[in-house]
């Protein structure tokens, strides 16, 4: 969600946040006006293609947002411009082919299908984890220092299976818009407790998408 990392920002910095979406920098500025942050922190929108603004920062940052650009290292290259000499740019993406269960069960195996198929079949690339480095060199960036951490579960009592509802869930009018899975397929409502009775019967560890942090620094 917009506004997570720009957050983060104390009062002694200043942020500004960027989204495609007008409903995201409006819930961005609300949250920040709710918290008090406010005052330093700011928001826009504008497609990161395109966005030029008119001033350089000590920072460029961005968590989920590589994996919807169709040139992820041109943008990135664009970026750089903006940043004074010795600026960090770091980017937070998902691994989500490393998204697995052991053991192999049939309904967690069709809800990582449905999830990975309906984002690869609308464009997006799911593996922007694993290729940040290669982003990275194509923008002109220095090899990227990486870390990578993932939430894993099992039992009655993981949040797991209601995260990986509300995926589902949020995802399914693109699932059905380009021929992923249709609603009758998923049964959305009941997935949580299918999952949950599966991991249990079979004392499943799941082990979600890992995010894959890397950063580097200019000249």
């Amino acid at each position: 969600m917009l506004g997570d990392v720009s957050l983060l920002v104390g009062p002694s910095g200043r942020v500004l946040g960027v989204d495609r979406s007008a409903g995201a920098v409006d819930v961005a500025e609300r949250r920040a006006t709710e918290s008090g942050q406010c005052y330093w922190t700011r928001f826009t929108t504008g497609e990161l293609d395109t966005f030029s603004p008119d001033e350089t920062f000590d920072a460029v940052i961005g968590r989920l947002v590589l994996m919807y650009l169709p040139d992820p290292a041109a943008t990135l290259r664009r970026l750089v411009g903006f940043l004074r000499p010795g600026g960090i740019i770091a980017f937070q993406e998902m691994a989500m082919p490393l998204t697995r269960s052991f053991p192999e069960a049939p309904l967690f195996s069709k809800c990582r299908g449905w999830i990975i198929e309906t984002i690869e079949r609308a464009g997006f690339e799911v593996d922007m984890g694993g290729r940040l480095p290669m982003v990275f060199a194509g923008a002109g960036l220095p090899a990227p220092q990486m870390n990578s951490a993932g939430l894993a579960g099992s039992g009655p009592d993981s949040p797991i299976y209601d995260y990986v509802a509300e995926t589902l869930r949020s995802l399914l009018p693109m699932a059905e818009a380009v021929g992923a899975a249709t609603a009758a397929e998923m049964r959305v409502d009941t997935i949580a407790e299918r999952l949950r009775g599966e991991a249990v019967e079979q004392k499943m560890c799941i082990m979600l998408p890992p995010f894959v942090g890397a950063w580097s620094k200019t000249g």
